[in-house]
């Protein structure tokens, strides 16, 4: 890769092509204490290790019980010399599966952002929060016009989770929408059918998805990433293909715990 910051977004689009639906209903997918532990391959080098936690308690937010969710990213082997260590973050309505709150905390060698996103939902704003190096001080605010129940690139990942999948047939186009680093994303991800496959903890019939990705210099042709979710109850990722301009990406779940359904 050429420096860490093409490390951290090429995990931050993975993760934001599988968000953004409209389509939940209420969760039966994952409980407070679920860890979900993936490594990232990057051209059959261990790159990184990317860690989705869910608090293991429940936080209240504008009033409201929500999950607090983690999502962790660092490089591993030859690529620590990159020094990625970044932290995805949302508190999440536990009813109606939306975000209240996320954050982002970027450490890639000598850069960092530090940023906190606050919804309001009825107002169909998002107030963003840019702070200092040291995420002490606020250094600029800004408010965005957002969709009414948008998602953020963390909750999106869970909401999917809680969908009826079972009900796509092959071809189908799902509209994702959702708000990400100051702007909105409108994707398209399309259902490819189910298929079996074998991972480091056992196999699994699965949904084969792959979202439509806008031309960009990161990715090669229209439909470059592959996810592979599980045809249960938990609905859990197990694999993530990417097709990049150079090399590819792969990200597969090598470990799980506290998983809901067993």
């Amino acid at each position: 890769m050429k420096n860490s910051r093409l490390m951290s977004v090429i995990v931050t689009l993975c993760f934001l092509c599988l968000s953004f639906s409209s389509m939940g209903q209420k969760n039966t997918a994952f409980l407070p204490g679920e860890e979900l532990t993936f490594k990232v391959s990057y051209s059959f080098l261990n790159a990184a290790e990317a860690k989705m936690v869910v608090a293991p308690s429940i936080s209240t937010v504008n009033n409201r019980p929500t999950y607090k969710m983690d999502v962790f990213g660092s490089t591993l082997g030859v690529f620590k010399l990159f020094k990625v260590n970044d932290n995805w973050g949302s508190y999440i309505d536990t009813a109606k599966m939306i975000p209240h709150r996320s954050y982002r905390h970027i450490e890639e060698g000598s850069y960092r952002k530090h940023e906190q996103v606050y919804f309001d939902h009825l107002q169909k704003n998002a107030h963003v929060k840019l702070f200092d190096r040291e995420n002490k001080e606020v250094v600029s605010t800004k408010d965005y016009a957002v969709p009414t129940n948008v998602q953020d690139i963390v909750s999106g990942f869970y909401y999917l989770r809680t969908m009826d999948l079972s009900k796509l047939k092959k071809g189908e186009t799902i509209l994702l929408t959702g708000f990400f680093d100051k702007e909105i994303y409108n994707l398209k991800m399309v259902f490819q059918g189910k298929e079996k496959v074998d991972t480091p903890i056992g196999t699994f019939n699965t949904f084969k998805l792959s979202p439509i990705i806008p031309k960009n210099k990161l990715f090669r042709g229209e439909q470059p990433v592959t996810v592979w979710v599980s045809d249960d109850q938990n609905k859990i990722p197990l694999k993530i293909k990417a097709k990049l301009m150079v090399g590819s990406l792969d990200m597969e779940l090598m470990e799980v715990k506290g998983l809901r359904n067993n």
